[in-house]
């Protein structure tokens, strides 16, 4: 595979770190408004088509080609793209060879999880922008080498926690960061996904035709095709995905942590379980709290599958828990719940009205990525915010996984004293797949 990586390279015409022989859209300081941009998907089932609908509202931009391993989605979707554009994208079933295309400039990275790093890579290297998923990886060490990659190739790298760009939620920081809540002693963040529920056993049957499951696994471990592991439910399965935790923490932690303006937890512990459906096919627990102390203040992470009672009426949001009030925003906006009958109580203080969402947090987030390719400035969830927000989700799993507390060295990028919880930072690659040395 390390000599297939380098005929890749080789291929595509690298020519040094960063530089490669691509269209003027890549050089900073060449582009004007006017020009157009060139994307591929990557992945194109479920939410990485969706940023693809959201790239295709965007003035000069046009999809060249589509890669998927299952065939029956890529023809769908390729006809989907051909009514919207007029235009037929060339379809690949490997992203090695859609990355060989020379007349793409950004790719959109929308795979499951487990299969973010490579093609994140591999596509920085030949010198293109990437707009990949989030969560970002499926590992802390892939989060961490993903990082090494877009600052050696010099790439843009948009990570699609879309809420960074979404009006609302930086208001709604900006007021925590106002001090009007006073002293914040605690925040909470919190999905309750109750559309969702039991996830049936199946048995193991044949690979569907037109689908390459070899590849779909790709560097996860060998296992035999089964229906509850593929396409949306593959993120119930440790193999590929980190649950709700990594799904929607990475959003909801982020904004916690972001109006907290702390990142770096002291130690987590995390408790729960499969309590909801506790025979059924999902390996990642339907109910799980994870305490992440700071020191002064201490985060809580609550999730549950099957019901949305939950929080101040909200399935989903961050709450900040002040002397004064508490501020909770969730994707509709947010609002502040006074202290009224507390020995801190600020009876005449005249509170801010409920501010809406303006449902646009993809479009702007999609916007901001194509203005960096442009300028090559740092986009608003640029890849050390999307990389640290997903080692956080991944600290509460791995404290889950363990049954105990951990400790977390964040400069060494390690756990204290502690092999068993640093064998879980790291990506076990099946061969002939090999984690990419950057």
């Amino acid at each position: 595979m390390e000599n297939d990586r380098r005929t890749f390279l080789k291929q595509t015409a690298l020519v040094t770190a960063g530089l490669g022989v691509f269209p003027t859209i890549l050089r900073a300081g060449q582009v004007s408004a006017n020009d157009k941009l060139t994307v591929g998907l990557i992945g194109c089932k479920g939410m990485g088509f969706s940023n693809l609908k959201a790239f295709l509202k965007q003035p000069g931009v046009s999809c060249a080609a589509l890669c998927d391993v299952d065939q029956n989605v890529l023809n769908e979707r390729a006809a989907e793209v051909e009514k919207m554009t007029g235009t037929k994208p060339k379809l690949y079933g490997d992203f090695r060879k859609m990355l060989e295309q020379k007349d793409i400039d950004a790719v959109i990275v929308g795979t499951p999880d487990h299969w973010h790093c490579l093609p994140m890579v591999y596509a920085c290297e030949v010198g293109k922008d990437v707009y990949v998923e989030k969560p970002l990886a499926n590992t802390i060490e892939e989060c961490n080498i993903m990082v090494k990659a877009a600052k050696r190739y010099n790439r843009v790298v948009q990570v699609g926690q879309w809420q960074r760009s979404d009006p609302h939620w930086k208001d709604a920081v900006s007021y925590v960061h106002s001090g009007k809540l006073g002293r914040v002693r605690s925040a909470r963040a919190w999905s309750y996904v109750g559309w969702k529920g039991s996830i049936p056993v199946l048995p193991d049957e044949p690979v569907p035709a037109g689908v390459d499951y070899d590849m779909w696994l790709g560097p996860a471990p060998k296992r035999p095709f089964n229906q509850n592991r593929f396409h949306f439910t593959f993120r119930w399965y440790w193999d590929y995905a980190g649950g709700l935790m990594t799904d929607w923490g990475v959003h909801l932690l982020d904004y916690a942590l972001f109006g907290m303006n702390q990142y770096v937890p002291k130690s987590v512990m995390s408790t729960g379980g499969k309590y909801a459906f506790p025979t059924d096919a999902m390996e990642t627990p339907d109910t799980l709290m994870a305490m992440y102390d700071f020191g002064d203040f201490g985060l809580l992470w609550d999730h549950t599958i099957g019901i949305y009672g939950a929080n101040f009426g909200r399935g989903h949001g961050v709450a900040f828990v002040g002397e004064y009030a508490t501020l909770v925003v969730d994707r509709s906006g947010w609002e502040i719940i006074p202290e009224t009958n507390s020995v801190s109580a600020k009876k005449d203080f005249k509170w801010p009205e409920k501010q809406k969402s303006t449902g646009k947090g993809l479009d702007l987030h999609v916007e901001n990525f194509i203005d960096c390719i442009k300028t090559r400035e740092k986009p608003t969830a640029d890849i050390e915010i999307g990389a640290h927000i997903a080692r956080i989700a991944h600290l509460g799993n791995i404290s889950y996984r363990l049954g105990r507390k951990v400790f977390w060295d964040h400069d060494k990028q390690e756990f204290i004293n502690d092999k068993q919880a640093n064998e879980l930072v790291k990506a076990h690659y099946r061969a002939p797949w090999k984690l990419p040395k950057v």
